[in-house]
């Protein structure tokens, strides 16, 4: 029997999709500003002359990045309390392990923004007298964060994407509230499909925009 399409049930949960909507936007949006916060921090210490320092924050930078989003929060949420001794709820599990992952991935962005910054520009607030937190501050972070905006965008909409895999913990994400509608409702094809254009309809005009600004940018720099 061929499958009859129908998208009833779509237009019947629309405040299901909203809700899980509204929790992937938190968990999202709350992990890129600690995420970011946390990136500078570590890129600042990734370039210090301490060695010690430097060592450990390549050590956190590298660790992240090279192992499975799904792994850490997987890891986060049933081994960190643990450890810690106290009770971690799902949503606040996923914000730490999305924001030491972000945190990671944004910390190599601004290094090598950081790194591309002239140095005659430094050279020129230490003529002025700006001591070293005040050359960073006033000099090097502003360029820094304006020649890393498209890379920061571009983490940003792979954060999201991966941001689906907190289902895996129970969050009721997007993912979660549409695998849990398509059991109940036996309509995957449906659901799952309209979750997927859901992501798109997201990312896409970010993409867009990210690649506008990398044109002008580079149209800048040949100026």
């Amino acid at each position: 029997m061929a499958y009859k399409f129908s998208f009833d049930v779509i237009w019947g949960n629309l405040d299901v999709f909203m809700a899980g909507l509204v929790t992937t936007f938190q968990i999202v949006g709350i992990s890129v500003v600690l995420g970011l916060t946390l990136g500078i921090i570590v890129a600042i210490f990734r370039l210090s002359r301490n060695f010690v320092l430097s060592k450990l924050t390549a050590a956190y930078i590298e660790f992240f990045r090279c192992t499975p989003v799904l792994v850490q929060l997987v890891w986060v949420f049933y081994c960190l309390p643990i450890i810690l001794g106290v009770e971690l709820s799902g949503f606040i599990s996923c914000i730490i392990a999305l924001t030491l992952y972000a945190g990671a991935v944004y910390a190599e962005a601004f290094r090598s923004g950081i790194q591309a910054v002239a140095k005659d520009q430094i050279e020129a607030g230490i003529a002025l007298g700006l001591s070293s937190a005040q050359r960073t501050r006033y000099i090097v972070l502003p360029q820094a964060v304006r020649a890393v905006i498209p890379v920061l965008l571009s983490n940003s909409v792979s954060l999201f994407k991966e941001s689906s895999l907190v289902s895996t913990v129970g969050v009721s994400d997007l993912m979660y509230r549409s695998r849990v509608l398509s059991t109940v409702a036996c309509r995957p094809i449906e659901i799952l499909t309209t979750t997927a254009v859901i992501y798109f309809i997201i990312a896409f005009p970010i993409t867009l925009i990210t690649r506008a600004i990398e044109i002008r940018l580079a149209k800048k720099i040949e100026r």
